[in-house]
């Protein structure tokens, strides 16, 4: 295990509320949903390859997600303007939230920043409810970690 990758928050833990910009003059933050379960996704870059199928997997499910009534949410330090037209580009339905400003601190709350490349891990967080988290995994970067584990996870937590 990386060091990078021992410093992740744990399960059982509260979710660390943020607020980033999805569009240049609108915010989201994780309070938005409380009552609903969300799913963080953190990706290390637009237009990277790994990044784009792993965002058009979830893009593709959002229908199964939305039988949980849970919320996908992407995060990567990259700017809302490089996000806006990548999710154009890619026609992705996902909001992707910008840690660009102060970068990367989300990333950092949630204990999966890469400080020596500036980015973050690809990384997932299943959060319940209540705000809790409930499942995270890291993946290699290089690698989609698909969304097997998402669902196992939105399948585990209680329906309310």
């Amino acid at each position: 295990m990386k060091p990078e990758q021992s410093r992740a928050i744990v399960e059982s833990t509260k979710a660390p509320d943020f607020s980033l910009a999805s569009t240049p003059d609108q915010k989201v933050g994780l309070s938005d949903f409380l009552g609903r379960p969300v799913v963080l996704v953190f990706y290390p870059a637009d237009w990277s390859p790994v990044c784009s199928d792993q965002l058009a997997l979830y893009n593709e499910l959002l229908g199964e997600f939305a039988k949980y009534e849970a919320e996908v949410l992407g995060i990567s330090v990259d700017g809302i303007w490089s996000h806006l037209a990548f999710a154009k580009d890619r026609k992705y339905h996902i909001p992707l939230l910008s840690d660009f400003e102060p970068k990367g601190a989300t990333a950092k709350a949630y204990g999966v920043y890469r400080e020596n490349e500036g980015f973050s891990e690809r990384a997932l967080f299943v959060i319940d409810r209540q705000g809790i988290v409930r499942w995270s995994y890291i993946s290699p970067v290089g690698i989609n970690p698909g969304a097997d584990g998402i669902l196992r996870a939105l399948d585990a937590l209680p329906q309310g």
